[in-house]
């Protein structure tokens, strides 16, 4: 029976998050499309850039398995004079919360599947339990964590809607 909801769930789950990305994109000018993409190497760029005309628009997408089972697909997209035009400094807090090298030990940590700070303070070079909750409350307070659902007590996870949007900032910093 509760396999049976689970599986429930993450259906819904997933029309949800189905619906919110089409919400975003259209918010970004960007329709949905029903032909397959070009094999060229800039396919979903030409395809955003078609649909977004002179505007522009930055989209944030991704799809990957999760390292605890399940997936994380995301999109997310934004008319580019919105981005361009607006206040950078609130998102200060949520960049800085990324900005610490233990920080990132401790996300990367949650996304394979340690939980709680018990198992986290555990881990090489992450420090002393205080430390490890300042961490984890700066991560919390940023939006990056969130107290893991149907878990126990203490045990945290990456919000879906923030897998994809995390492992895209990672991704641009390897350049």
């Amino acid at each position: 029976m509760d396999e049976e909801r689970l599986a429930d769930l993450e259906r819904r789950l997933t029309r949800l998050e189905t619906a919110s990305a089409e919400r975003a994109a259209d918010r970004a000018g960007v329709a949905p499309s029903t032909e397959e993409a070009s094999p060229g190497p800039l396919w979903a760029l030409e395809g955003l850039r078609a649909r977004s005309g002179s505007a522009g628009a930055v989209l944030v997408t991704g799809t990957t398995p999760l390292p605890t089972g399940g997936r994380a697909e995301w999109q997310e997209g934004h008319p580019a004079s919105d981005v361009v035009d607006d206040d950078w400094e609130p998102t200060a807090p949520v960049l800085a919360a990324l900005g610490h090298p233990v920080r990132l030990r401790l996300l990367r940590a949650v996304l394979h599947g340690t939980t709680t700070a018990a198992e986290l303070t555990a881990l090489p070079g992450v420090g002393t339990s205080g430390q490890t909750y300042h961490h984890l409350r700066q991560l919390t307070a940023a939006g990056w964590l969130q107290p893991a659902v149907g878990a126990a007590r203490g045990a945290h996870e990456v919000p879906l809607p923030r897998v994809v949007p995390l492992l895209a900032v990672l991704a641009l910093c390897r350049r």
